[in-house]
Protein backbone atom coordinates (compact mmCIF):
# COMPACT_ATOMS: atom_id res chain seq x y z
CA UNK A 1 0.00 0.00 0.00
CA UNK A 2 1.19 3.52 -0.79
CA UNK A 3 2.16 5.09 2.53
CA UNK A 4 0.74 8.47 1.44
CA UNK A 5 -2.84 7.18 1.26
CA UNK A 6 -4.92 7.22 4.46
CA UNK A 7 -5.22 3.89 6.24
CA UNK A 8 -8.46 2.74 7.88
CA UNK A 9 -6.92 -0.21 9.72
CA UNK A 10 -3.36 -0.59 10.89
CA UNK A 11 -2.66 -4.24 11.71
CA UNK A 12 0.42 -4.72 13.88
CA UNK A 13 1.10 -8.45 13.82
CA UNK A 14 4.27 -10.50 13.36
CA UNK A 15 2.68 -13.94 12.86
CA UNK A 16 2.07 -14.50 9.12
CA UNK A 17 -0.72 -17.02 9.83
CA UNK A 18 -2.58 -14.52 12.04
CA UNK A 19 -2.06 -11.81 9.41
CA UNK A 20 -3.59 -14.06 6.74
CA UNK A 21 -6.55 -15.04 8.93
CA UNK A 22 -7.17 -11.40 9.87
CA UNK A 23 -7.05 -10.27 6.24
CA UNK A 24 -9.47 -13.03 5.22
CA UNK A 25 -11.88 -12.03 7.98
CA UNK A 26 -11.75 -8.33 7.07
CA UNK A 27 -12.20 -9.09 3.36
CA UNK A 28 -15.25 -11.17 4.26
CA UNK A 29 -16.97 -8.00 5.55
CA UNK A 30 -15.43 -5.72 2.90
CA UNK A 31 -13.30 -3.58 5.24
CA UNK A 32 -9.81 -4.63 4.08
CA UNK A 33 -9.40 -2.03 1.31
CA UNK A 34 -7.42 0.57 3.23
CA UNK A 35 -5.36 -1.66 5.48
CA UNK A 36 -1.66 -1.64 6.27
CA UNK A 37 0.14 -4.54 7.92
CA UNK A 38 3.37 -3.97 9.83
CA UNK A 39 5.30 -6.81 11.42
CA UNK A 40 6.91 -5.21 14.45
CA UNK A 41 6.44 -2.45 16.99
CA UNK A 42 9.25 -0.26 15.63
CA UNK A 43 7.70 -0.12 12.15
CA UNK A 44 4.29 0.55 13.71
CA UNK A 45 5.66 3.57 15.59
CA UNK A 46 7.43 4.79 12.45
CA UNK A 47 4.14 4.64 10.57
CA UNK A 48 2.03 6.22 13.29
CA UNK A 49 4.49 9.04 13.95
CA UNK A 50 5.40 9.57 10.25
CA UNK A 51 9.11 8.88 10.55
CA UNK A 52 11.67 6.67 8.83
CA UNK A 53 10.30 5.15 5.62
CA UNK A 54 6.90 6.74 6.43
CA UNK A 55 8.18 10.32 6.91
CA UNK A 56 6.32 11.53 3.81
CA UNK A 57 3.00 10.40 5.30
CA UNK A 58 0.70 13.10 6.68
CA UNK A 59 0.74 12.44 10.42
CA UNK A 60 -2.74 13.93 10.79
CA UNK A 61 -4.23 11.11 8.67
CA UNK A 62 -4.62 8.62 11.51
CA UNK A 63 -6.08 5.12 11.16
CA UNK A 64 -9.71 4.53 12.14
CA UNK A 65 -8.48 1.64 14.30
CA UNK A 66 -5.24 -0.08 15.22
CA UNK A 67 -5.27 -3.85 15.77
CA UNK A 68 -2.30 -4.53 18.02
CA UNK A 69 -0.63 -7.78 19.00
CA UNK A 70 1.27 -7.55 22.29
CA UNK A 71 4.07 -10.01 21.59
CA UNK A 72 6.05 -8.18 18.90
CA UNK A 73 9.71 -8.05 17.87
CA UNK A 74 11.83 -4.90 18.31
CA UNK A 75 9.27 -2.87 20.30
CA UNK A 76 6.58 -4.70 22.29
CA UNK A 77 2.88 -4.00 22.00
CA UNK A 78 2.60 -2.42 25.45
CA UNK A 79 5.32 0.10 24.55
CA UNK A 80 3.54 0.90 21.26
CA UNK A 81 0.33 1.43 23.22
CA UNK A 82 2.13 3.63 25.78
CA UNK A 83 3.67 5.88 23.11
CA UNK A 84 0.49 6.21 21.05
CA UNK A 85 -1.79 6.98 23.98
CA UNK A 86 0.63 9.59 25.38
CA UNK A 87 0.70 11.57 22.12
CA UNK A 88 -1.82 14.42 21.71
CA UNK A 89 -2.54 13.64 18.04
CA UNK A 90 -2.63 9.86 18.36
CA UNK A 91 -4.34 9.34 21.72
CA UNK A 92 -7.86 9.42 20.26
CA UNK A 93 -7.09 6.61 17.77
CA UNK A 94 -8.92 3.46 18.92
CA UNK A 95 -6.56 0.60 19.70
CA UNK A 96 -7.79 -2.96 19.99
CA UNK A 97 -5.35 -5.44 21.46
CA UNK A 98 -5.77 -8.67 19.53
CA UNK A 99 -3.44 -11.14 21.20
CA UNK A 100 -3.01 -14.68 22.40
CA UNK A 101 -2.01 -13.45 25.87
CA UNK A 102 -4.51 -14.18 28.61
CA UNK A 103 -2.07 -12.93 31.26
CA UNK A 104 -3.95 -10.77 33.74
CA UNK A 105 -1.01 -8.34 33.99
CA UNK A 106 -1.12 -7.73 30.22
CA UNK A 107 -4.86 -7.05 30.39
CA UNK A 108 -4.54 -4.69 33.38
CA UNK A 109 -1.57 -2.82 31.91
CA UNK A 110 -3.29 -2.47 28.52
CA UNK A 111 -6.34 -0.84 30.09
CA UNK A 112 -4.18 1.38 32.30
CA UNK A 113 -2.44 2.61 29.15
CA UNK A 114 -5.75 3.41 27.45
CA UNK A 115 -6.58 0.47 25.18
CA UNK A 116 -10.13 0.58 23.83
CA UNK A 117 -10.64 -3.18 23.83
CA UNK A 118 -8.68 -6.32 24.70
CA UNK A 119 -9.49 -9.47 22.77
CA UNK A 120 -7.82 -12.83 23.22
CA UNK A 121 -7.41 -14.54 19.86
CA UNK A 122 -9.65 -17.58 19.64
CA UNK A 123 -7.83 -20.75 18.67
CA UNK A 124 -10.78 -21.91 16.57
CA UNK A 125 -10.54 -20.56 13.00
CA UNK A 126 -14.23 -19.74 12.56
CA UNK A 127 -14.42 -17.94 15.92
CA UNK A 128 -11.29 -15.96 15.03
CA UNK A 129 -12.73 -14.93 11.66
CA UNK A 130 -16.03 -13.95 13.28
CA UNK A 131 -14.31 -11.89 16.00
CA UNK A 132 -12.12 -10.00 13.50
CA UNK A 133 -15.02 -9.43 11.12
CA UNK A 134 -17.07 -7.91 13.95
CA UNK A 135 -14.11 -5.73 14.94
CA UNK A 136 -13.72 -4.43 11.42
CA UNK A 137 -17.42 -3.74 11.00
CA UNK A 138 -17.65 -1.84 14.27
CA UNK A 139 -14.48 0.26 14.17
CA UNK A 140 -14.41 1.03 10.44
CA UNK A 141 -18.10 1.31 9.57
CA UNK A 142 -20.06 2.06 12.77
CA UNK A 143 -17.81 3.94 15.20
CA UNK A 144 -17.88 7.74 14.95
CA UNK A 145 -14.37 9.11 15.56
CA UNK A 146 -13.77 12.70 16.68
CA UNK A 147 -13.26 15.15 13.82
Amino acid sequence: MNSSKPVDILLIEDNPNDVELTLRALKKVNVANHLLVVGDGAEALDYLFARGTYRSRNRIDVPKVVLLDLKLPKVGGLEVLREVKSDPIMKSVPIVVLTSSKEEQDIIESYKLGVNSYIVKPVDFEKFVEAVAQLGMYWVLLNQPPT
